[in-house]
């Protein structure tokens, strides 16, 4: 019997037990959504640190000779260090930075835990704005939109409280936690309870020499040295990838096995035919992969739908959408070679069997 008669079997196989196949394919292409939400979940860390860095329009950072240069944990340093950074030479502006994470209380919710950015009214950093204005002045603040505070709402921070002014979109850090950006003084008013202190000097132009007991640290080695930070969190995410793979592989092998136990009698009537070992698996790798792929499709809708479920950014990646087909037809492949003993150790006697 040539292939494509065994192939022709496989099909209407498919469209025979197509309610047992749709459930597979429903259940696998679940598994996908999530391999795919963790891809976004993993590649959200370094999106939002990245943003959050270039938005800035800086060069590159000074930061404490000791500091870990995480853009969210740095080691604070005199506020007068900016006005001798910006003397240093091959310095064209530079301007003073306070990233602290903390705590926002806002009237009728529980606690939030955001990012508090103080920047010099007028420097790098304070177009951020998308909705409404940026921050003139003490009291005013630029929240990111996942905060869920409109125009005119206030919180508090520490023994401060802001009104916000401007909304911004895509700028979060640590997870999820989203950027509040406010004046120097008043940052250094919640962070430092007012002490002469900020986190860095952003500057443009690469300085030459600096004063002792700074570096400068380029936004790619900021990014870098912040992303390593989340390290544990993406291993994590990245292992159970593997697990989701892993469990898709289960769902459409045992489909497949079954699939394999009830064609017993077609299987030996295909053998009795003629039809070879490597023909058999041919059919059973259509079919398995016919439903991994199926689900994968499903699976890239599926996702879009679902990253809203997670208050961290999901950022996914296009190799992901092209690796996904690539893994689904390798889990069918995987799930035949289960199923093909069953095929080959068909009788063809039982095809004549009453």
């Amino acid at each position: 019997m040539g292939d494509a008669g065994v192939f022709g079997i496989t099909v209407s196989d498919l469209l025979f037990r197509k309610r047992q196949f749709l459930i597979a394919i429903g259940g696998a292409a679940l598994v996908f959504a999530m391999t795919l939400l963790l891809a976004g979940l993993a590649a959200g860390f370094s999106v939002e640190i990245n943003a959050t860095v270039q938005s800035f329009g800086a060069d590159a950072w000074v930061v404490a000779n000791a500091s870990s240069a995480r853009v969210a944990s740095l080691t604070p340093i005199v506020g007068s260090a900016a006005g001798r950074v910006a003397a240093s030479p091959g310095v064209r502006h530079a301007s003073p930075v306070i990233i602290v994470p903390q705590t926002a209380s806002v009237a009728g919710v529980p606690p939030v835990s955001v990012n508090v950015i103080g920047l010099p009214i007028g420097g790098l950093g304070t177009n951020q704005a998308t909705q409404g204005t940026d921050v003139r002045g003490s009291g005013e603040a630029v929240v990111d939109a996942t905060m869920g505070l409109g125009i005119g709402k206030a919180f508090s921070v520490g023994p401060r409280t802001f009104t916000v002014v401007g909304v911004t979109s895509n700028r979060t850090l640590l997870g999820g936690q989203p950027n509040v950006y406010v004046t120097l003084g008043d940052a250094r008013t919640t962070a430092f309870r007012g002490a002469d202190l900020i986190s860095a000097v952003l500057v443009t132009g690469i300085p030459t020499a600096l004063p002792p007991g700074l570096t400068v640290r380029s936004n790619q080695a900021i990014e870098e040295s912040s992303l390593q930070q989340m390290s544990a969190g993406i291993s994590s995410i990245n292992n159970s990838k593997v697990f989701m793979a892993a469990i898709a592989a289960i769902i459409v092998a045992s489909l497949v096995y079954v699939t394999a136990l009830e064609r017993s009698r077609d299987f030996a009537v295909l053998k009795a035919l003629g039809a070879s070992s490597a023909t058999l698996f041919g059919g059973l790798a259509l079919q398995s992969s016919i439903v991994a792929l199926v689900a994968a499709l499903l699976a890239t809708v599926l996702a879009q739908f679902m990253t809203g479920v997670f208050q961290q950014p999901v950022s996914i990646p296009s190799s992901a959408y092209l690796i996904l087909p690539l893994v689904a037809i390798g889990i069918g492949l995987l799930a035949s070679l289960i199923a093909l003993r069953r095929a080959v150790s068909a009788d063809p006697a039982q095809a004549f069997a009453g």
